[in-house]
């Protein structure tokens, strides 16, 4: 950040971690920052993690964020922000996209999740400050990425539409066994979710809806296989931003190898009516929680150029564990952290109101931003 802001983090998870720490390491002037958690004691050790993590002179405050109703000490907080980070789970979204919207603030949120995202478009539309929504990883720079790489693709083969846009991410271990071939990096009701609810896509040019895990290919990245098939959530705003100028898109999850065999085994096992939960249930049962992890991501755009040649560019990348202050932070921190800390600065130091959408925001200037570029490298 390039002014002191009072910056409010809800939720005390790992990325809360993240969005904390780099905050404090990489904005030119550290902001204020209240930590907000429904067990005080976790915004507490969050709040000293982040002090005994920095070099930088820094102000930290733990707060209780209630689940039902808001206290005097909320509302204090509330009064004197700048913007809530939305770290929380994302069935929990609406209700702190309305705080932010009732004490005008700036809101920021990572959620995946596609009728959440709806109800805060709704409600956000009319707000005199912005609202940036599905800023992580995926969705939110991996799309920003796709519709950077469709951008420059059309720009210089003079063109208005391409056939193919496909975006992919696999937050990965760097090592499986069977017979389910993963580990746990993140939260095991988000993968639950984004397995079991639909997928939006394009094909023949039309925004449509298709069944998670129903496009199953291979693919090599950098001389290593992958499966990548369909999930929910990660394609955002961008199959309604670019009907009609590409033929086939499509959001894809990356895993290795027989992971998605092993799932489908497991979700047509499930009687019970609450599919995710039973599928959350089973997966953490015998998959197990990973530190050492990595982020793959692959974008690619494909079409016939102004003399009828067909072109297709791609961009890879991996990322690792990285060193922040004095905390080493897990690959799936930085990416998702890393995004949405870029997506606050641009409502902090913008004119910004109401709902910003992934394809609304400019990828050049996004992707060359001061939080995105150590995590992810030049576009």
């Amino acid at each position: 950040m390039n002014k002191h802001y009072n910056i409010i983090i809800a939720g005390a998870g790992g990325i809360a971690e993240a969005a904390g720490l780099l905050l404090m390491e990489w904005s030119k002037v550290p902001p204020s920052l209240f930590i907000g958690n429904r067990t005080l004691s976790k915004a507490q050790r969050l709040a000293l993690w982040i002090e005994n993590g920095t070099e930088k002179e820094c102000s930290v405050k733990a707060f209780h964020l209630q689940e039902e109703g808001i206290s005097e000490e909320m509302k204090t907080i509330l009064s004197k922000g700048d913007i809530i980070l939305d770290c929380l789970p994302g069935s929990l979204a609406p209700k702190i996209a309305r705080l932010a919207k009732e004490y005008r603030l700036h809101y920021a949120n990572l959620t995946e999740y596609v009728a959440e995202t709806d109800e805060i478009i709704e409600l956000a539309k009319n707000s005199k400050t912005g609202f940036v929504l599905q800023s992580g990883i995926a969705p939110g720079y991996i799309n920003i990425l796709a519709n950077g790489l469709f951008q420059q693709f059309c720009e210089d083969f003079k063109i208005d539409k391409v056939d193919t846009l496909e975006f992919k991410v696999g937050a990965l271990t760097r090592h499986v066994v069977a017979p389910h071939y993963y580990g746990f990096t993140w939260s095991t009701v988000g993968v639950a979710t984004e397995y079991l609810k639909e997928a939006l896509v394009l094909r023949d040019f039309k925004k449509t809806a298709l069944p998670a895990l129903s496009e199953r290919a291979r693919i090599i990245i950098e001389g290593i296989t992958y499966e990548e098939d369909l999930t929910s959530g990660g394609a955002a705003d961008l199959p309604d931003a670019l009907a009609g100028k590409v033929r086939s898109l499509d959001y894809k999850t990356l895993r290795y190898p027989g992971h998605y065999s092993w799932v489908e085994k497991q979700i047509s096992a499930i009687k019970n009516s609450d599919k995710i939960s039973e599928l959350q249930k089973k997966m953490e049962v015998i998959i197990p929680h990973c530190e050492d992890d990595q982020i793959v991501l692959y974008a690619a755009v494909e079409g016939k150029d102004s003399k009828g040649i067909l072109r297709r560019r791609e961009i890879a990348k991996r990322i690792l564990p990285q060193k922040i202050g004095k905390h080493i932070l897990r690959a799936i921190q930085t990416t998702t952290a890393a995004p949405l800390l870029q997506a606050a600065q641009l409502l902090l130091e913008s004119e910004i109101t109401g709902v910003v959408l992934q394809s609304q925001i400019d990828p050049k200037e996004f992707l060359k931003g001061n939080f995105i570029l150590p995590v992810y490298g030049d576009f």
